[in-house]
């Protein structure tokens, strides 16, 4: 068998989630960790020296610099959202491919942009959702999908929060409109969102309500918020984001004849044994005093973490297109796109008093 030679990927920026990343991309078995970019040369150096970069990883002090070195084939980018359209359309100008941070971007129209860039260029985009690039996820869609064992979906309810120290709430990117402005629907809402969708095989929704109640900051950034979804069928969901409530990342799916019930959908609670619990038919004994039959636990097991899953995964698709000559896979800035439609159905939602806001594909 012919030996794989790794796609080079180069990180744009030293945002704190590049560290994770960075580790994902050396544990990553088809990609190899090729340069950091920085607006400072020393801050990108010591990011490389901090994260473990092999010694040949370039080191770049300007963003432009890295984007037009020709070895570099992949680019991760986690700058904050305001900054996601010019330097995503840069970088698929570059005919470098993109592994984008989440939300990514502030609207659908700004992410129509990036997308537009990256069909006329040739190069895949793939969001950093990187739960759903985890073996366990795949092993949970198994349930939903058996008709006898779940039955019809009926209700989604998914839910992130952290509870955000006062450093955080008044300094971090996540809470000023200039970078983050979409705040914690934008940083946690857009799982739950996406939860939603992958529980309704990315069905959109009729409508769209935000519930009452949103935590607002002075500077307009939502700090806690939720929403109803609703769709033609019957089946609904709701979900709620805030950095002001206790660490929880629930996700619970009701179907005619089962449940599944997670309660660490974004992060598992271990990197290398995750688990989900589902009921089948349940009902209770003749006493009412149990379940019968008993919820049952399953256990997933995996030797690298999802994000170098997700990478890997990533990588595959670019191989695929460099070397083979393939067409980059159009599915997942689709279910990127769905997922901000939602986001954007939210924010407008609030801004018009909790009215319904109808989605429009």
């Amino acid at each position: 068998m012919a030996e794989v030679t790794p796609i080079k990927i180069g990180i744009l920026g030293c945002a704190s989630i590049a560290r994770r990343v960075s580790r994902a991309i050396l544990l990553a078995s088809n990609a190899t960790l090729s340069a950091i970019a920085s607006r400072s040369l020393e801050k990108a150096a010591e990011f490389a020296r901090a994260n473990g970069f092999p010694p040949e990883a370039k080191i770049y002090g300007s963003y432009e610099a890295m984007l037009d070195d020709p070895e570099i084939e992949a680019v991760y980018l986690p700058l904050p959202t305001s900054l996601h359209r010019s330097w995503a359309v840069r970088v698929a100008q570059k005919k470098k491919h993109l592994l984008i941070e989440k939300p990514v971007a502030l609207n659908v129209a700004e992410f129509d942009e990036i997308v537009a860039a990256c069909d006329a260029n040739g190069v895949q985009i793939m969001d950093g959702t990187m739960w759903m690039h985890h073996p366990r996820t795949h092993k949970m869609k198994e349930f939903l999908n058996d008709m006898q064992r779940f039955g019809q979906l009926r209700k989604v309810n998914s839910l992130f929060s952290f509870h955000a120290n006062p450093d955080f709430l008044k300094n971090n990117i996540r809470v000023k409109p200039d970078l983050d402005g979409l705040g914690a629907l934008g940083d946690l809402g857009w799982y739950c969102i996406r939860s939603i969708l992958w529980v309704a095989d990315y069905e959109l929704p009729k409508a769209v309500i935000a519930l009452q109640g949103p935590v607002i900051n002075e500077a307009g950034v939502i700090l806690s918020c939720g929403a109803s979804l609703q769709w033609d069928d019957g089946k609904v969901a709701t979900f709620h984001c805030s950095f002001l409530s206790s660490l929880t990342m629930n996700v619970t799916a009701i179907g005619t004849n089962g449940t599944l019930h997670l309660t660490d959908f974004v992060i598992p609670y271990q990197e290398h044994e995750t688990s989900f619990t589902t009921s089948i038919k349940s009902g209770f004994n003749d006493l009412v005093t149990r379940w019968e039959p008993q919820p049952s636990k399953h256990t997933v097991t995996t030797n690298i973490p999802q994000e170098a899953h997700m990478v890997n995964e990533f990588s595959i698709l670019v191989a695929n297109i460099k070397r083979n000559g393939a067409k980059p896979d159009r599915s997942w800035p689709i279910i990127s796109r769905k997922t901000q439609l939602v986001l954007d159905a939210v924010t407008a939602s609030i801004e018009k008093g909790f009215e319904a806001v109808e989605i429009v594909s």
